[in-house]
């Protein structure tokens, strides 16, 4: 099976990655809780359709909970949800949320 390359990817985003789409929705959640779903898209490179599946996806999963806050959306995030795989199921994702919103220690 062959992947087509995206046309205007650097060499650091072709082919796979680490985290998947839906972690980096929660990320931009995590970053900017009342961000509108266009720009949450745009941050991760995604369309908006794909973010708002995802995060309709983090909801009922129970990883966040969408509040109507006037004409936006506001997101709280639940840091105690655990992975869903068996591999990292030990694991809440506030571990995965520490990771990257926190400054490393030097």
């Amino acid at each position: 099976m062959t992947v087509a390359a995206q046309p205007n990817a650097t060499p650091a985003t072709k082919g796979w990655m680490f985290l998947t789409n839906h972690a980096h929705v929660l990320l931009a959640i995590v970053r900017e809780p009342t961000a509108r779903l266009r720009d949450i898209a745009t941050s991760v490179g995604i369309t908006e359709r794909a973010a708002q599946t995802i995060v309709a996806d983090l909801e009922a999963a129970g990883y966040l909970h969408r509040e109507r806050v006037g004409r936006r959306n506001a997101y709280t995030i639940n840091a105690a949800g655990r992975f869903r795989h068996p591999a990292e199921a030990d694991h809440h994702i506030g571990d995965l949320i520490h990771l990257f919103t926190n400054p490393p220690r030097r």
